[in-house]
């Protein structure tokens, strides 16, 4: 018998945002073909990973832009393929970047908050966009 700890996918993501000089808030949408969904990028943790250090290499290599993390979010636990997942999230401002389409990740979004929450395929990624606002930095 396999314990849960041995099952658990751990996993690390951002809610990626950026403030365009001059313009208002907008969080980056991942749009993963395989499962055709929007989502927050993510991914599963290497073995040993730091989990923060994991959420930043996510979100470099699905979005192609650096982030500068701030204040960790809520943890997200779901099952998923039958299996316990974790995901630990934080907030993480885009600092430089360049998107380029690749196997896991087609196409991304920078939209605002509003349109964000209302692209995002799954209710718990709607809870994390509803936490940001007092996780962001004050300008």
């Amino acid at each position: 018998m396999t314990s849960t700890h041995d099952t658990l996918v751990r996993a690390a993501g951002c809610v990626l945002w950026r403030r365009p000089a001059g313009s208002a808030l907008e969080i980056c949408l991942v749009h993963r073909p395989k499962y055709d969904d929007w989502s927050h990028p993510k991914g599963k943790l290497k073995r040993g990973e730091d989990p923060l250090a994991g959420a930043l290499r996510e979100v470099a290599e699905e979005t192609g832009y650096t982030a500068r993390p701030g204040n960790e979010l809520t943890t997200v636990h779901y099952l998923a393929a039958g299996r316990p997942k974790q995901v630990r999230y934080w907030a993480a401002e885009a600092t430089a970047g360049r998107f380029a389409p690749n196997d896991e990740v087609d196409r991304i979004l920078w939209l605002p908050p509003s349109a964000a929450r209302d692209r995002l395929t799954q209710p718990r990624d709607r809870d994390l966009l509803d936490e940001l606002p007092g996780a962001l930095p004050a300008h």
